[in-house]
């Protein structure tokens, strides 16, 4: 007799599920000969009672008495070509040495974010970080990063941190798990399971369970034990869990245009185990490679339903706040636009307020945002690099010195509404980003970190330090959603690495102890960003970029918010002398407040600051196309901020 097939139908769960007196498991291998679980529960046995019976559609399925979470387990595949073990696509955990797959159930967690909301769209504040490499302490405070590769526990160390710096939303790298030593996160090959080398040991959880119950007790929540956190799994949703209750949305990286790529026989490739002669036919994949991985054959209705299944789960079961789908460009190059707008579309349903973010670099990056109705790829936000890029140039330009001609058109350009987009606060901005930083990278590829970029000769110079602020002013103030890296928000200088062996670059946390160029830079980047908060048009308003002078180096904006009465007016400076009785235009006459001055912060607070004190009185003829004028003072290399 073949596997009982008590609960198993159509509508049965993809994987593992437990239900009462055991677990259902269902699998897709429409062109294996025979398929069985074996696991814990039945000693690793193939037999009659092992072989899952299957359906007209190439899904087999069957019933396990007495299986339970925690119970370990693989399918054996009998294919064409071969015959082994295959890992569950489905599997919520692997685990050492052997990779089995575990039982688990997905909602034991007992969660503690049942009032958290995540952010509006516009008013999302990205910080984007690699969970291996971010922080990694002991008691003492010295650094264990070294030959070890961080675990998702150890980012507790750092909720309370990010919360004061104030973004809205965290975005860690990809987390699902891969077959190398460590990784950047996009080389997955088990994508329902969280990497398992970003779990800490059993034997090891006590400090971190401590650190996890102080930061729920001083929010008023209920401590976790032990047996609530028992595999990476758990880990994970404990660490989105604190973020929710430090009011912190965790936006998920996902890689849906490939995987790999390290294959072995146990995975996803040739899964239903064909002669591998075809590369174009090995089930989940094509042969069309992409960033030494495979591309997904998205002309298969179980491929596509295998990734919109990954998205929904990851919502659902680690109550993520949205996701970024890495190279969407890619996806479509390859033939899965169509995907992309039944997946943006899935989503939206399961979870309105999650935010879809692509990576799209396209032409028309428009089309990512567009709705699937006018042809677009349903998205709700799009990297943009045209910020950073105008940005990056124009702090190179000024580098080269005083008298060097700086051209402040493209970041003029670059504050409009890009094209195609029905709003300016679609288009995600960075200055800095995993990417563009990665030791690892050719010279060709990579860029250097701002603080590098902006004196060369010396990043922790004068001019480093307030070209810098300069740069994040504009990030800060401009339209689109900000996101920081890590390390930016106190003046990071370094390339990173993805390798635990690698001491020589890692976020330089002792900095902020032993380094006043970080701790004002990162006191400066905190008060900006609550700027940004609590002026509603810096967020969602319109711009105008009304003053672009190449002469002067200086640029000035108008943010507004229709309706709301609310005018705020940016001036920045890459002079390297301080501007007085600088003649600019303002959009209304009358008084104005100076809210924000970046020229305090350096040596904070600093006692030559120039400034404008309390404000200024616009009571000076038309300007620069608006109707009121007023001389002020800029800061050399300085960013001042009017609001009325």
């Amino acid at each position: 007799m073949p596997a009982d097939q008590t609960h198993v139908g159509p509508d049965t769960p993809m994987g593992a599920n437990l239900v009462p007196g055991g677990c259902t498991f269902r699998v897709w291998a429409p062109r294996a000969v025979a398929l069985h679980v074996t696991g814990s529960f039945n000693g690793w046995q193939r037999d009659d009672a092992s072989r899952l019976v299957r359906d007209a559609a190439g899904y087999w399925g069957g019933f396990v008495a007495g299986a339970a979470d925690g119970d370990e387990y693989k399918f054996y595949v009998v294919g064409a070509g071969s015959e082994g073990h295959k890992r569950d696509p489905y599997a919520r955990e692997v685990v050492a040495p052997d990779w089995n797959c575990v039982v688990r159930d997905p909602g034991r967690f007992p969660w503690h974010d049942a009032g958290f909301r995540p952010p509006a769209f516009e008013d999302l504040i990205v910080y984007q970080f690699h969970v291996g490499t971010f922080y990694a302490a002991d008691a003492a405070g010295n650094d264990r990063r070294v030959g070890r590769v961080a675990k998702f526990l150890d980012v507790l160390d750092r909720v309370g941190y990010l919360a004061d710096l104030g973004v809205t939303a965290v975005q860690p790298l990809p987390v699902v798990e891969y077959p190398t030593p460590f990784s950047l996160g996009y080389n997955g090959t088990d994508y329902f399971a969280p990497e398992f080398d970003y779990a800490v040991p059993a034997a090891e959880l006590g400090p971190y369970l401590a650190r996890a119950n102080a930061l729920l007790a001083a929010r008023g929540r209920a401590a976790v034990t032990a047996q609530d956190v028992r595999g990476q799994a758990d880990q994970l949703r404990l660490l989105v869990d604190v973020f929710h209750v430090y009011g912190i949305a965790v936006v998920f990286d996902v890689v849906y245009n490939h995987a790999g790529g390290d294959f072995g026989d146990q995975s996803l490739h040739f899964f239903d185990r064909l002669p591998p002669g075809d590369q174009n036919d090995s089930l989940y994949f094509t042969d069309r490679e992409w960033a030494g991985g495979l591309g997904f054959a998205y002309w298969n209705a179980g491929v596509r339903q295998f990734l919109i299944d990954n998205a929904a789960a990851t919502l659902a079961e680690f109550h993520a706040d949205g996701l970024r789908y890495d190279e969407v460009s890619v996806i479509d190059r390859f033939g899965g636009w169509g995907f992309c707008r039944d997946l943006t579309g899935t989503v939206r349903h399961a979870r309105p307020a999650a935010v879809q973010v692509a990576e799209f670099w396209d032409p028309d990056q428009g089309a990512a945002v567009r709705p699937v109705s006018a042809g677009g790829g349903g998205f709700d936000l799009v990297w943009h690099a045209g910020l950073r890029d105008a940005v990056r140039g124009v702090l190179g330009q000024a580098a080269q010195g005083r008298d060097a001609a700086v051209g402040l058109g493209p970041v003029r350009d670059a504050l409009t509404r890009p094209p195609g987009f029905d709003s300016a606060w679609r288009a995600v901005q960075c200055l800095e980003n995993h990417d563009l930083l990665l030791l690892a990278h050719s010279p060709r590829d990579r860029r250097p970190r701002v603080a590098a970029l902006c004196d060369p000769s010396d990043s922790r110079s004068w001019y480093a330090r307030s070209r810098a602020r300069v740069a994040a002013g504009v990030l800060l103030t401009g339209p689109g959603v900000p996101m920081l890296f890590m390390g930016q928000e106190f003046l990071e200088d370094k390339y990173w690495s993805d390798s635990p062996d690698d001491p020589d670059h890692r976020v330089w946390w002792a900095s902020l102890a032993s380094d006043r160029a970080s701790s004002d830079y990162l006191r400066f980047t905190r008060e900006l960003i609550a700027l940004r908060r609590r002026l509603p048009a810096l967020s969602r308003g319109e711009v105008n970029v009304f003053h672009a002078r190449d002469d002067t180096r200086v640029l000035a904006f108008h943010r507004w918010l229709e309706g709301s009465g609310q005018d705020v007016v940016v001036a920045v400076s890459l002079s390297e002398s301080t501007l007085y009785g600088y003649r600019l235009g303002f959009p209304a006459g009358g008084f104005w407040t100076e809210v924000f001055n970046g020229d305090v912060y350096d040596n904070w607070v600093n006692p030559q600051v120039a400034g404008n004190g309390p404000g200024v009185t616009a009571a000076g003829p038309p300007l620069d196309g608006l109707p009121a004028s007023a001389g002020i003072v800029i800061p050399a290399n300085g960013i001042v901020v009017f609001a009325r």
